[in-house]
């Protein structure tokens, strides 16, 4: 997988990352996601690597790692040009890790973004070289899978193809879940929908649209609802408008729907002629019967802008003793074999591991997320004398700012109208102090949420309209993120204008003229449109109720799925866990009729950032818990649970927010939670 942050430029190290992994020093990181973190790393003599950690949650599971181990002996086959070479890998340590030499530069998508489509010869470079290095995969026997405009990296010196999160063998061997579709919409080829078959010709399929992508910034299957993409890819004929015409029947062929009719290895040779024509065009020299050699001849036409970051030069960091980071994602590709510490030939590896590098369970809180983390302080009254200022943490949200006043500036209440794309495009940046102040509060609320999910690359851009009464929301431009992570985006977007919203209308109700929000997502710097994600009003209240309680809901444990990058939400998580599963094997063999050993495997814990809750479900895949006195007491042993955990770190830890819970049944192969219960354990 992929880091969706911008590649290339080495971010601040957080508290809690490693200093050193492996035989590696760690003077940064270069992107996270959603299950782990890509450190910057030196070797001795000063070579670049991205080292990629996974997180430990994940390590824990044996069909994760299995995986993950899978996926480096794969990737260990793969040498050849426009690839990463893979370096060293540890797939047994408590925090599995591998390295990569350095790739700089941006993505594909970030590329086009700011600079716009590939031309002339950087463009035939672009499609030579991606092809050339399908075709080493392929000839390795392994099958990349997830070919996609975030997999590719525009060096100084070329292309580069990153990531076999998901390759498996030619064979069949696979590295996914059975009955799980992997990929990207838009890049997933007719057969792999239809059958679930996933061959070099699916990757030539996704390369093709990557021309095409490439040499006009368009989506050649358009994007929109995966289904709609789907539909498009299955049926209709991709955008190709603007293709050079012998580029264009390269790539036509490879988007053939039907495999059999797409050329294989042939595509990075014709790619290779049109490279060295275009080399002769320039240079006045006579046209090579032959293609050039492959890394010579993209070398020789490519031209994009360079970047290089003073970051790698800082001195080295401090010694003092960190705790390991956990977390996954990828800037680079997989690769190394089982066992200990393993370094390819010629990479100057094979150091035995370093306890920096694999040590400890869990990473620490992002930076910056303290900034909106509630602190309790004291105040200085005007007597100069100190008093206990009320703990920030339980300030209410105002559920009906407006109450009693009888001529607001927010004269919209109780408009249901859907926010159009004309009040988004004339949304304007804040023009005054009390709209800054506002601005930065939904900023920052919005980056502690997305941080915990290590999502802190969605970065939100904050403008008003004031015809409209409307604060909005802007994410992005990231194209084809995963609806999971816009799903999060909506939830804190919405969370953290509806919070500032409430509180300012309680405030200024006769001056402050904006009440609604709304939440929007880019794709690309060059749509005329965002695609609204949300929108609502922070007269309605902000939290989800029911008779006066807060609730749990599915979008709430979707987002608790979502593995924490926080040190001490991580460590919560697992003793709770552990607590939970005890106790409920000692409450079912008290109470009969439930089989205690279920709960090894069973009960899952996890946090939801934008509504601040604990979410504890069961899967009941032996129908154990049908009955209503069987859940009732699944949940009274949670809630028992639960409560003295999440208060015990409440009193200890004043950045600590999370109280309240939720408890829910999965029920046998349903993947739709049966809420029983939810709550606050403060009253």
């Amino acid at each position: 997988m992929s880091t969706p942050a911008a590649v290339g430029r080495v971010q601040p190290a957080q508290p809690g990352d490693p200093a050193r992994i492996g035989p590696y020093r760690i003077i940064g990181r270069l992107g996270s996601g959603g299950m782990g973190t890509v450190h910057a790393g030196l070797t001795a003599d000063g070579l670049r690597v991205a080292v990629k950690v996974i997180h430990p949650a994940q390590a824990q599971d044996p069909e994760f790692r299995a995986r993950f181990r899978r996926e480096v002996q794969l990737s260990a086959r793969v040498q050849g040009p426009c690839l990463v070479p893979l370096l060293a890998a540890d797939p047994e340590a408590a925090a599995p890790w591998l390295a990569t030499a350095y790739a700089p530069g941006p993505t594909l998508n970030r590329h086009l973004a700011e600079h716009g489509p590939l031309t002339g010869g950087t463009l035939y470079a672009f499609a030579t070289g991606t092809a050339q290095a399908l075709a080493a995969i392929h000839g390795a026997g392994v099958v990349h899978r997830d070919v996609k405009p975030q997999n590719v990296i525009l060096t100084p010196a070329g292309p580069r193809v990153l990531d076999f999160g998901i390759a498996h063998a030619a064979d069949g061997t696979s590295v996914t879940r059975t009955g799980v579709i992997t990929g990207t919409p838009g890049w997933i080829s007719p057969e792999y929908y239809r059958h679930g078959t996933a061959g070099p010709a699916g990757d030539l399929f996704a390369w093709g649209a990557l021309v095409a992508y490439a040499a006009t910034g368009r989506l050649p299957f358009g994007a929109g609802a995966p289904d709609a993409v789907a539909f498009r890819v299955l049926s209709g004929e991709p955008d190709l408008d603007g293709l050079p015409p012998e580029l264009r029947e390269i790539v036509e062929t490879a988007l053939a729907k039907d495999p059999a009719d797409r050329m294989s290895a042939a595509a990075g040779d014709r790619c290779a002629r049109l490279l060295a024509a275009q080399a002769t065009q320039i240079t006045g020299g006579a046209p090579a019967d032959e293609p050039t050699r492959v890394v010579e001849a993209v070398m020789a036409q490519w031209e994009v802008p360079t970047l290089d970051d003073p970051r790698w030069h800082a001195p080295a960091r401090s010694s003092r003793r960190r705790t390991v980071a956990v977390v996954l994602v990828a800037a680079a590709v997989a690769g190394a074999l089982v066992g200990t510490v393993i370094a390819l030939p010629g990479t100057g590896g094979g150091h035995p591991r370093a306890g920096g590098g694999t040590s400890g369970p869990a990473t620490a809180s992002p930076a910056g997320q303290a900034s909106a983390a509630v602190r309790s302080t004291a105040s200085t009254a005007p007597s100069g004398t100190t008093e206990p200022a009320v703990d920030p943490r339980r300030a209410p949200v105002p559920s009906d700012p407006l109450a009693g006043v009888a001529h607001p500036a927010f004269t919209r209440a109780g408009d249901e109208a859907q926010p159009t794309d004309a009040e988004w495009r004339s949304s304007t940046v804040a023009a005054t102090a009390a709209e800054t102040d506002v601005a930065r509060s939904v900023q920052d609320g919005m980056k502690a949420m997305l941080a915990t999910k290590n999502l802190a690359f969605m970065e939100p851009t904050v403008t008003f309209n004031k015809s409209a009464q409307t604060l909005v929301v802007t994410g992005g431009p990231i194209s084809q993120l995963p609806e999971e992570q816009q799903e999060v985006f909506r939830r804190s977007g919405e969370m953290a204008a509806c919070t500032a919203l409430a509180r300012r209308l309680a405030s200024d109700p006769t001056t402050w003229p904006y009440g609604r929000y709304s939440v929007y997502w880019k794709d690309s710097d060059t749509d005329p449109q965002a695609n609204i994600l949300g929108f609502g009003e922070a007269t309605d209240g902000c939290y989800t109720m029911t008779a006066g309680q807060w609730q749990g809901d599915e979008s709430g444990i979707a987002t608790a799925e979502i593995p924490s990058s926080d040190k001490a939400e991580i460590r919560v998580a697992d003793a709770t866990d552990k607590a939970i599963t005890a106790a409920w094997k000692v409450r079912a063999v008290e109470g009969g009729g439930v089989d205690s050993s279920a709960a090894d495997n069973e009960i899952s814990l996890g946090f939801d950032p934008v509504e601040k809750a604990a979410y504890v479900w069961i899967y009941d895949s032996n129908a154990q818990l049908v009955g209503r006195a069987q859940r009732a007491n699944f949940q009274d042993v949670v809630t028992r649970t639960a409560c003295r955990k999440l208060l015990a770190q409440y009193g200890a830890d004043k950045t600590w927010q999370y109280t309240r819970w939720s408890v829910a049944v999965f029920e046998g192969n349903s993947g739709i939670p049966e809420f029983t219960g939810s709550g606050d354990c403060m009253r």
